[in-house]
């Protein structure tokens, strides 16, 4: 690759190369250019196409805040204009102006904080079924039980266990059909015919899950509302205050996109938060303590979670770390000036939750794990972004977070995880969200507080360091 120059002689953030080396990896890709350039960088081919970065917070406060000039457009693929695809992506997060602003209002409802209480007894049901199937002496690959959990949980929440068989399949379909969007649509940002093999799959896949959905739709209409997320937003569509409702095609999109950006998200963040408490024992024991003391029954309660200091520390600084969304993109809507840059209609402007979260400037030392940073920390706004921010900041962050703090105590209060010795654990970016691409084993053991720290290979090294030695003075929980 080679960098640019202005038309005045001054150095250009701009880097010379094939666009591919970003799907290629991610996470690499964006670290070399931030190294290189600083808070704004541009990747441009020999025929013009660019992909443009920013990185700082400010940066993220113009990118994400101004809906008007840079506009959602999260899917590459949409299909023909009567195609299934286009349906089940006429979602929110390919919604713009009026329209977005309108339907995410309603879209709001299921995800409020009064209906969380509604949700937690899925979410400790479903967490215990987890646990009682783990053994001590076992080995378990973490990342393939937490997947398999987010699915049940995120297709019960979203839409009820009335029929749980096809809520379940429903789950596993997006699942797929998720990855097969990142096949395809990375194909359309970087012009690399080779990534559209999987494209008669993907629409296959859209028309038999649009199919079930519609089949759940139908179900419901007519019957007593329940608590689940399509029922509360049928009930909300038909009372919309403002007229309008949101039609079928709408409701599939909505429901469809919101389990795609639920479930490997928040399975990722579980993952991670607890690779990373295996990794580094001082942590896990001031947490397993403080658990102890703070959480009466099996499962924290909302009242009890929230009063747990240090394992809202520990979720932060995980998330920091080894964000579940790598990064995540805009499209301009006009032209734009960024910097010395000038962005024609059209033109793929990218944030990074993990640049973002390793800027030094933002947190010194930034590669270990360390939570007791977050005792004094307060990052500027738009410099700590897990769920996005701005007008568009992620609907499901409280479900997410009531997740971690249900699930995390749990696992402490009846086992004990250890990485697997001699264990390669493989990250990498695959459709924006940064996850294992190995298995995690990881060795369960009774709560017996002999946690220690056992080395791993693999990139994961890479992204965090999981070698770092520090013994911090865990202040005790308040």
């Amino acid at each position: 690759m080679s960098s640019g120059t202005m038309a005045n002689g001054s150095a250009a953030p701009i880097t010379h190369g094939d666009l591919r080396e970003f799907p290629a990896d991610p996470a690499a890709c964006l670290m070399k250019l931030y190294r290189k350039h600083g808070p704004l960088a541009q990747l441009r081919a020999e025929d013009g196409m660019a992909l443009t970065f920013v990185f700082s917070p400010e940066l993220n406060r113009t990118v994400l805040s101004d809906g008007k000039r840079f506009h959602s457009k999260f899917f590459a693929i949409r299909g023909g204009r009567k195609s299934a695809q286009r349906r089940v992506t006429s979602g929110l997060l390919t919604m713009n102006g009026p329209d977005h602003k309108r339907h995410r209002r309603m879209v709001m409802e299921p995800f409020s904080k009064k209906i969380m209480p509604a949700y937690h007894e899925a979410i400790a049901e479903l967490t215990g079924e987890l646990l009682d199937g783990w053994e001590p002496g076992s080995t378990v690959d973490l990342h393939e039980e937490m997947n398999g959990y987010m699915r049940k949980l995120t297709s019960a929440i979203l839409f009820g266990l009335d029929d749980p068989e096809l809520a379940y399949r429903t789950g596993e379909k997006i699942d797929r059909w998720v990855h097969l969007n990142h096949e395809t649509g990375m194909g359309a940002m970087v012009s690399d015919e080779g990534f559209l093999d999987s494209y008669d799959e993907l629409l296959d896949l859209a028309d038999s899950l649009e199919g079930d959905i519609q089949a759940m739709i139908t179900a419901r209409r007519g019957q007593p509302p329940t608590r689940d997320v399509l029922s509360i937003l049928i009930d909300a569509a038909e009372k919309d205050p403002e007229g309008g409702g949101i039609t079928d095609m709408e409701l599939i999109g909505h429901v469809t996109l919101l389990f795609a950006a639920a479930h490997l998200t928040t399975a990722h963040s579980l993952t991670w938060t607890m690779f990373l408490l295996a990794q580094h024992p001082e942590v896990a024991q001031a947490l397993a303590a403080e658990v102890a003391e703070g959480v009466a029954g099996d499962a924290a309660t909302p009242g009890e979670a929230d009063a747990l200091p240090l394992l809202d520390r520990v979720i932060k600084e995980s998330m920091r770390c080894l964000p579940a969304s790598g990064y995540s993109q805009r499209l301009t809507a006009e032209t734009v000036e960024l910097g010395p840059l000038t962005l024609p209609p059209g033109s793929p402007v990218i944030f990074s939750q993990y640049v973002t979260h390793h800027m030094p400037d933002l947190y010194p030392d930034p590669m270990p794990f360390k939570p007791e940073r977050w005792e004094d920390l307060k990052p500027p706004s738009y410099g700590y972004i897990p769920f996005g921010s701005g007008p568009r900041l992620c609907l499901g962050a409280m479900l997410a977070m009531t997740v971690l703090k249900t699930v995390i105590p749990s696992v402490m209060k009846r086992y004990r995880l250890s990485c697997e010795a001699d264990s390669t654990v493989n990250a990498k970016i695959v459709s924006t969200m940064l996850g294992p691409i190995t298995p995690v084993p990881m060795e369960i053991h009774p709560a017996d507080g002999q946690w220690q720290h056992r080395p791993v290979h693999g990139n994961v090294n890479t992204l965090v360091d999981l070698n770092h030695t520090h013994a911090p003075a865990m202040r005790k929980a308040a």
